[in-house]
């Protein structure tokens, strides 16, 4: 990890308008959980499914898409990539840094406050705060591997990686058995329900399979986009 990209990749983030959704995200689940807690229907059953529909869901895998995209897409579009390409450090350094700041940020607006929410509607319950927390983590990660592979393949990440979140994961991984195995919200429930005792919690992919998948995944991702970063010209973007 190199400190002086990371800084300069976190400056960029926080410093943008997309930085806006960072916070509005997350915010929304808040809202949700205290508006639940308040008017007294923040029982188990509705607890897991707000974290499991909006948490999981939505939350988590926007918040990765803008953080995944957002730490090396706009620098490849405009061939800022470049500056740093020409500098001497390793290229995989440079993706794995950029891939460690987006995991970071994942962690502050996508992770805790998922972990808060469940506390604020039901304590420690069940494990419910510990069991999405943990898999709203392997899963954000997984989720970072992934964005910024496509990141540094395609100059259309966003739509592709709303196209994954969305069409794949929450259209077609709902009613054909093949595509749940092959979604990280799956994976991350399987986790989540590994370790949360709440019943509503059932997952559809057994951990033998999640978790294996998980490191496969967050592994080739990063390593991709490390080799891929060394196939750019440093005249040009291919």
């Amino acid at each position: 990890m190199n400190s002086v990209i990371a800084y300069i990749t976190f400056r960029g983030m926080l410093g943008r308008r997309r930085a806006l959704l960072l916070f509005l995200l997350p915010a929304v689940l808040l809202l949700l959980s205290i508006v639940l807690r308040v008017t007294g229907h923040s029982d188990l059953d509705t607890a897991t499914a707000l974290l499991m529909q909006f948490g999981l869901g939505a939350l988590l895998p926007l918040l990765a898409l803008l953080a995944g995209t957002g730490v090396i897409a706009p620098e490849i579009d405009d061939g800022q990539i470049m500056y740093l390409l020409t500098k001497p450090i390793a290229r995989p350094v440079i993706s794995t840094t950029k891939f460690l700041v987006a995991v970071v940020l994942v962690i502050a607006f996508g992770v805790l406050p998922i972990f808060v929410s469940a506390v604020i509607m039901n304590g420690m319950t069940a494990n419910l705060a510990t069991g999405f927390a943990a898999g709203a983590l392997v899963g954000g990660i997984a989720y970072c591997a992934l964005f910024i592979a496509i990141a540094v393949l395609s100059r259309f990440a966003v739509t592709i990686g709303l196209i994954y979140a969305l069409v794949w994961e929450n259209l077609l991984a709902r009613y054909a058995s093949g595509a749940k195995t092959l979604s990280i919200r799956q994976w991350a429930i399987s986790v989540t329900d590994m370790i949360t005792n709440a019943t509503a919690v059932k997952a559809d992919v057994g951990t033998a399979t999640a978790v294996p998948l998980l490191i496969v995944l967050t592994v080739a991702g990063v390593v991709f986009a490390g080799w891929k970063l060394r196939t750019l010209s440093i005249t040009g973007t291919d």
